[in-house]
């Protein structure tokens, strides 16, 4: 164990995106392989990779990014600067990370392969309402029924 540990230290700080970006998608695909595992069945691989195409390809960049963006613009461990980081990530961040998981039912951006893709039999307006339910749902903006 001891071997491996110096290496992972030295590539971090030498190349601390590319680092970041291979162990946050290796912790979060093997978070969803064990929710599988954990909820009594096999674990799905094919729902696994498309979970670790969408980390690696986005989540792991846009929260690398994105936490950099907010330490240089609100320096500091104070209680005030730790808040205001908190409501700007919350605010600002959190929408745009879980809208990702919803790109493929917008028809934005769809996780399949070609032959799987199909023009969308919803209406924009319908498309259009939904993608925003999503993306500011968390907020409790809206009533449920809506």
């Amino acid at each position: 164990m001891a071997g491996w540990w110096p290496a992972v230290s030295r590539a971090a700080r030498r190349h601390p995106w590319p680092t970041n970006v291979l162990l946050y998608g290796s912790l979060f695909s093997a978070g969803d392989a064990l929710q599988q595992r954990l909820q009594g069945g096999e674990a799905d691989w094919r729902q696994t990779r498309r979970v670790a195409t969408l980390v690696v390809t986005f989540h792991a960049n846009f929260n690398y990014v994105w936490l950099g963006l907010l330490e240089r613009a609100l320096p500091g461990r104070a209680p005030r600067a730790v808040l205001a980081k908190l409501l700007w990530d919350q605010v600002v961040g959190a929408p745009i990370a879980v809208s990702a998981f919803y790109t493929e039912w917008t028809g934005v951006l769809a996780l399949c392969t070609a032959d799987q893709l199909q023009p969308c039999s919803c209406s924009v307006e319908n498309s259009l309402h939904w993608s925003s339910r999503r993306f500011l749902g968390h907020l409790r903006l809206f009533p449920a029924e809506w």
